[in-house]
């Protein structure tokens, strides 16, 4: 088991920013705003030989509000899985009763607490961990968080007290005959990371909540209470899978604050980084412009996609009836994907959800001989033959497949630059429904041969160059 280091403290006090410092990433949303981080995120960082996990949490308050008290719990939840942490104080500010406070509850958990003066940059190290001798703590840290100044010496004080991690052990290599190659596999990472993506308060983190079975995230009746995409480690039925919760989208012109910008950014982020899309519509509210604006982000990314329509529980039938017409007429352009009516709160429907994204997910990764692509292709045009386009008919020639998730075809002919729209749509439906690939997009590309009379002043036929070879040698036996 990798040393788990929890970071926590109040807010604004660089929590975030020490976080990405230590596992070298921008991972943590960092801005100049008290209270941005709300739920734990977790990190890997590596020092020398030394690996370590990394626990980002909101900051501890004694605020009023139901919310606050969601965050300090996952704050608190962060210390009782660590094995360290990291108390992190604002060196400019000084010392505050919430500082004393929060010494004196992380005091009754049994942790090593190292207590890190951070926001120390121009300021002399005595006079800033002055007044910080009084909590008591014996090891005592100035750092720079935003500079990266004295957080490595930190690090390796903090990680001294694990041990080093079991060397390998050596054994003799082995040398390769001439006619001998080493046979090298590529492994592919089998698991599944999976988005849930939807508007404000459509139910994201209840859903992955009652995915995992217990409060992992913070989920509360408020749009907007998710800020960063929170990655989740899970497993069912032997796969693995990483969940991805995300802040909610809302359209374009009702987003002011930057935080909710940056937040958009995460989520669109999250989309082009998962390999499966749950987008979570609100079945009260029925389909609305920016779901389909989310769906259509979806299809450009070229991820696999499944639709949950949550809160589901709550309808009467003829609500129901009603909402089923309208995504059938408003979802025509994703029909290959999979519709659940679900309810996250009570678990309704739930578990049918990782059926679809497992079969989309294998859809978007199958992989095609060419052999097969071709006569597949030839059945495809025997069946209904491209059309005429300036007198010729578009003759295709043969298809290779070009890539995965999603799955690419390059088809090649002649004319296929003339491709009309309906024909190509014909050719991906044809494709999916012959390979079953449900779920995902299938992106098709036409390739067209070289004319080798183009850019020519005034090209000519093979059967008219053969008649002007034929000519000249005529000439030239006539002039002997």
């Amino acid at each position: 088991m990798l040393p788990t280091i929890a970071i926590v403290g109040r807010p604004n006090v660089g929590k975030s920013t020490l976080f990405n410092v230590l596992t070298r990433t921008r991972d943590a949303l960092v801005a100049d705003f008290s209270g941005l981080t709300r739920d734990r995120k977790f990190g890997r960082g590596v020092v020398g030989e030394r690996d370590y996990l990394v626990i980002d949490t909101g900051g501890l308050t004694a605020g009023e509000a139901d919310i606050d008290d969601m965050v300090t719990e996952q704050a608190l939840l962060a210390v009782e899985e660590a094995d360290s942490v990291l108390f992190i104080v604002d060196g400019r500010a000084g010392l505050t009763g919430e500082d004393q406070e929060i010494a004196q509850r992380l005091r009754t958990y049994s942790r090593k607490i190292h207590l890190v003066i951070n926001k120390s940059e121009g300021l002399e190290r005595a006079i800033v961990s002055a007044e910080f001798h009084r909590l008591g703590f014996p090891h005592l840290h100035v750092i720079s968080a935003a500079h990266g100044r004295g957080v490595g010496d930190m690090i390796e004080e903090v990680l001294e007290q694990f041990p080093l991690p079991p060397q390998p052990e050596e054994s003799d290599e082995y040398i390769y005959e001439d006619d001998e190659e080493p046979v090298i596999e590529d492994i592919e990472d089998l698991t599944i990371k999976v988005a849930f993506v939807g508007r404000p308060n459509v139910g994201k983190s209840t859903l992955v909540n009652q995915i995992l079975g217990y409060e992992r995230v913070i989920a509360f009746d408020q749009p907007g209470t998710t800020r960063d995409s929170i990655e989740i480690p899970f497993e069912r039925d032997g796969q693995e899978y990483v969940l991805i919760d995300t802040a909610g989208v809302r359209r374009r012109s009702r987003v002011e604050e930057m935080i909710e910008k940056f937040s958009i950014i995460k989520t669109l982020q999250a989309i082009e980084f998962a390999h499966v899309v749950v987008i979570l519509l609100d079945a009260t509210e029925g389909m609305t412009d920016q779901d389909a604006n989310l769906i259509g982000s979806v299809l450009e990314s070229g991820r696999c996609l499944v639709i949950a329509v949550n809160k589901w529980d709550g309808l009467s039938a003829e609500k129901r009836n009603s909402v089923k017409f309208d995504l059938t007429r408003r979802l025509h352009f994703v029909d290959f994907a999979d519709i659940h009516f679900i309810s996250a709160l009570h678990g309704t429907g739930v578990g049918l959800l990782f059926k679809s994204v497992f079969k989309a997910w294998s859809a978007a990764h199958r992989q095609v001989t060419t052999s097969q692509l071709n006569q597949i292709l030839e059945r495809i045009v025997e069946k209904n033959p491209p059309p005429i386009v300036k007198g010729r008919r578009i003759k295709l020639r043969f298809m290779h497949q070009g890539g995965i998730h999603p799955p690419r075809f390059v088809i090649h002919g002649n004319q296929v630059k003339e491709m009309p729209e309906h024909y190509e749509r014909y050719l991906i439906n044809q494709l999916r429904n012959i390979l079953k690939l449900h779920g995902t997009p299938i992106s098709l590309s036409f390739k067209q041969g070289e004319n080798p009379f183009e850019g020519r002043k005034n090209p000519l036929s093979p059967r008219q160059v053969h008649a002007r070879k034929r000519m000249m040698r005529h000439v030239k036996r006539t002039k002997k």
